[in-house]
């Protein structure tokens, strides 16, 4: 990825910021640094190849405007091929048979959002970050463990080399390793359930409608690609979520048109299959001594309201504003001040979506009658109030309701 004069200076190991985790929040996070002065290393424990040219692996990203803006402030977003950017016109609630149904859309000429393969997206940021050479990398290495002092942090890696930073952020994971080393506390929440995404044909046409419906048992999601493909999102337990993975092309083709009950016609895959656990995560902290938490290391969404990554971009960029703002005054860029800023400004930011998220989660999916009357109750009152829709489409676009 290229090395900073800095670097150049200092050679071996030792950085200003070391970064562990080279995915979407941990590369725009290094790029948002790019003529900073800052050495900055990136550690991944995946091998570079696979961060040049990541594999397909299902997820498609609902981006808003403003991580649009971001990408395109991080030379990003036009590395993107524009044929795999699927406009995302309105959003729409359904629970089970119920008449009733909550629809978001902008109205205008503006999408809700745009959709686009996360493969592609990392793909991007890592040319983005190679290209502005704002970054070394070291891949193919894990990070054994994390200590940090007030005069600085350690990572000891699995080889047994060392690295010291003044500052150490964590990207890796909903899972961190780093996170639990730095003795940060997470609340986790398991649904207990596993989620399949794949890409689907089918015959009717979708018209840039993305649907989460929830049913008795299960939860599907059909996010509209373009042409006649849709993402197909299934929330299962994991026994059912393993058959569907190992069932051949036609039969899961013929499950997935049972379940969504033939509404978007008989469907077809025409591409992997992937499982992910449901878990969702908020750090008790996003920062601590020289060290902070950025990324689903800081907040792992549920994807029902599809704003995990957005997430990830935002808290990016707040911490990169932050050091930007302690080089400016001459600070230390691992100031508590501006660390805490970075944290108050993210929670206000993540901590209400994430709580509501959740609730809106455990609430439509719960089976019991009780549960069924009131998530009934919500979609009729949705329904029928116009602010209610446009204060949450405003929301889904993070922009200001009219």
């Amino acid at each position: 990825m290229g090395a900073t004069a800095a670097a150049a200076q200092k050679g071996g190991m030792d950085c200003d910021i070391a970064v562990i985790g080279a995915g979407p929040a941990g590369l725009s996070f290094a790029r948002a640094l790019a003529g900073s002065g800052l050495d900055v290393l990136v550690v991944e424990r995946a091998p570079e190849a696979a961060l040049a040219d990541p594999a397909f692996d299902g997820r498609e990203i609902a981006l808003t405007h403003r991580s649009q803006g971001i990408l395109e402030e991080l030379d990003a977003w036009s590395r993107i091929p524009a044929n795999e950017m699927s406009p995302l016109w309105q959003a729409r609630v359904q629970d089970g048979a119920s008449p009733f149904v909550l629809d978001f859309a902008p109205g205008g000429e503006r999408p809700l959002g745009m959709l686009v393969p996360n493969h592609l997206i990392r793909r991007a940021l890592f040319d983005a970050v190679r290209e502005a050479g704002c970054a070394r990398l070291l891949a193919g290495c894990a990070v054994a463990s994390v200590e940090t002092l007030p005069r600085g942090g350690m990572l000891r890696l699995a080889d047994g080399r060392t690295i010291a930073a003044r500052l150490v952020v964590a990207a890796d994971t909903r899972f961190s390793e780093a996170r639990r080393q730095m003795g940060i506390a997470a609340r986790m929440r398991d649904f207990g359930k596993s989620m399949l995404v794949a890409r689907v044909a089918h015959d009717r046409p979708h018209g840039g409608v993305a649907t989460e419906w929830f049913g008795r048992g299960q939860t599907v999601a059909m996010l509209p690609l373009n042409g006649t493909l849709s993402s197909i999102v299934l929330t299962l337990p994991p026994r059912q979520i393993e058959a569907l993975m190992a069932a051949s092309p036609e039969d899961f083709g013929a499950e997935a048109t049972r379940r969504t009950a033939g509404r978007w016609g008989a469907m077809r895959l025409v591409g992997s299959r992937h499982a992910y656990p449901l878990v969702a995560t908020y750090a008790q902290r996003f920062v601590g001594t020289r060290f902070a938490l950025i990324g689903d290391a800081a907040v792992g969404m549920h994807p029902v309201t599809a704003h995990g990554f957005n997430f990830g971009l935002a808290g990016a960029q707040r911490l990169s504003a932050e050091i930007r703002s302690a080089l400016a005054r001459r600070r230390d860029i691992a100031d508590p001040g501006g660390l805490l800023r970075y944290e108050m400004a993210h929670r206000r930011a993540t901590f209400p979506l994430f709580t509501a998220t959740n609730a809106i989660a455990s609430l439509y999916t719960d089976d019991r009658a009780p549960a069924r009357l009131v998530r009934g109750a919500v979609l009729r009152l949705g329904s029928a109030l116009g602010p209610v829709r446009r204060l949450v489409t405003a929301q889904l676009m993070e922009a200001s309701p009219a």
